[in-house]
């Protein structure tokens, strides 16, 4: 269960979010959006020359829905800094499910803050992405 921001403590968990599986038409509309158009993304033949079972997702794709997540729970003009690391390919089909838990609570520039570790896990559990959002309070 998530907790008001407002309200949290270290160790609440204030974010939390899942999207529904990884599909083609989503790696296409990515690329097709983003620009990136490299084909270990979308074309299957490549991908599988090059070692892979095929095409897998766009790390800025899972990136952008952790965004998302933390920014549904946390008004946009109160994020102060985003950042990720990441940990794992993110296979076609995969279910992302980003989650948010204040780390610290502190001050800066005059202003309360949260430092919130965030994860965007696969439906297995395995982490894709790592990273953290400073927040405003």
């Amino acid at each position: 269960m998530t907790v008001r921001l407002d309200d949290a403590k270290v160790g609440d968990a204030v974010v939390a979010k899942s999207f529904p599986a990884i599909t083609r038409a989503k790696l296409a509309l990515y690329a097709g959006a983003s620009g990136d158009h490299n084909p270990i993304h979308i074309d299957s033949d490549f991908a599988k020359k090059a070692g892979f079972p095929d095409v897998f997702s766009h790390g800025m794709l899972v990136m952008g829905l952790l965004g998302q997540a933390v920014t549904d729970a946390v008004s946009p003009d109160r994020l102060r800094a985003f950042s990720t690391r990441f940990v794992a390919i993110t296979q076609l089909g995969a279910a992302i499910a980003c989650e948010g838990t204040v780390a610290e609570l502190f001050e800066a520039d005059g202003e309360r803050r949260a430092r919130l570790a965030l994860t965007a896990r696969d439906e297995t559990g395995d982490v894709k992405l790592a990273g953290e959002a400073i927040v405003a309070l």
